[in-house]
């Protein structure tokens, strides 16, 4: 089993009237700028360890790393049964665990893969104060939409929420954490077995009846009500004051997911209204890259974040 490099602290901290789970890397006190990680959907805090363990040990020495599970996600649980999670959500509990972690309201640093991409640009176009360089890895944001698509949105985020409420959106359970494990290299065939099985771990976790359950909430397959609006994406890109950094797998995730719905084009065109990035690729990975090229992206990040202005 893949052995980690360098050991997380974990703790649980008050967010908005939950209990936020938090992996943490580094001293405390540090007085370098605190790096901040934001998973993906369906995706665990974990999920960093592997580039965490690729930085230099002149980039991460003595430098605090945060970073959570989103709510309803890992050990981040709901105080009560949860049958909807909302975007807006998670702008909010990011907000409130920065003012946690880092009181003293300076700037961070910001990683963020997939969903949690698209909450960082978001958030660092609302504060942009608060963050002093992103890295989004793949948060390309959702197809254009149509205020006429907004009925039939309802009705199947109404359709769905009545199909959770009967067991008919659930998530699939494990007999062990090696099927677990060879469930997530199903899907990535690229993660290796060794980090496949740590991973496992933390991305799933046994239940009374003995199979393991993944720790992630069935109540998140469930449609955003709202409709994505690329106009209202574009504004919060435009605020963004920190220098930011796109980068891309080589293999076209989008095109898998959408189809001519939405391609690397499209994103391309949207990226234009950041007023400062940059777009870099990474080599035989897909949209797990981190876990697939885990010190490319280190180096990536490292490079960007260290850079000067």
């Amino acid at each position: 089993m893949y052995t980690p490099q360098r050991i997380a602290q974990t703790q649980h901290v008050p967010v908005r009237n939950l209990s936020y789970h938090v992996r943490t890397w580094g001293p405390a006190n540090s007085t370098r700028t605190p790096l901040v990680l934001l998973h993906g959907w369906m995706d665990v805090s974990a999920s960093w360890q592997f580039v965490v363990d690729a930085f230099s040990t002149a980039f991460a020495q003595g430098r605090r790393i945060i970073a959570p599970d989103w709510r309803g996600f890992g050990l981040s649980h709901m105080p009560t049964p949860c049958d909807n999670y909302y975007y807006s959500d998670y702008l909010g509990d990011l907000d409130a665990l920065l003012r946690h972690m880092v009181p003293s309201g300076e700037p961070i640093d910001l990683v963020a893969h997939s969903m949690g991409g698209n909450v960082a640009m978001f958030y660092s176009g609302a504060r942009p104060a608060r963050v002093r360089r992103l890295v989004n890895l793949e948060g390309f944001g959702m197809p254009a939409s149509r205020p006429s698509q907004a009925p039939k949105r309802t009705a199947q985020w109404l359709d769905e929420l009545q199909q959770l409420e009967a067991g008919a959106i659930a998530l699939k359970t494990y007999a062990s954490v090696e099927e677990v494990a060879q469930r997530l290299r199903k899907t990535n065939p690229r993660l290796q077995a060794d980090k496949a099985l740590w991973l496992a771990q933390h991305w799933s976790a046994p239940q009374a009846d003995g199979r393991w359950a993944i720790l992630g909430d069935a109540a998140h397959k469930i449609v955003n009500a709202q409709l994505f609006r690329v106009d209202e994406a574009l504004a919060h890109y435009a605020a963004i004051t920190a220098p930011v950094l796109a980068v891309e797998a080589s293999d076209d995730s989008l095109a898998g997911w959408w189809k001519e719905r939405y391609t690397l084009a499209e994103y391309h065109e949207r990226l234009q209204a950041v007023p400062n990035c940059r777009i870099a690729l990474v080599q035989d990975a897909g949209h797990m890259l981190h876990h697939d090229q885990p010190a490319v992206v280190a180096q990536l990040i490292e490079d960007f974040i260290t850079r000067e202005a």
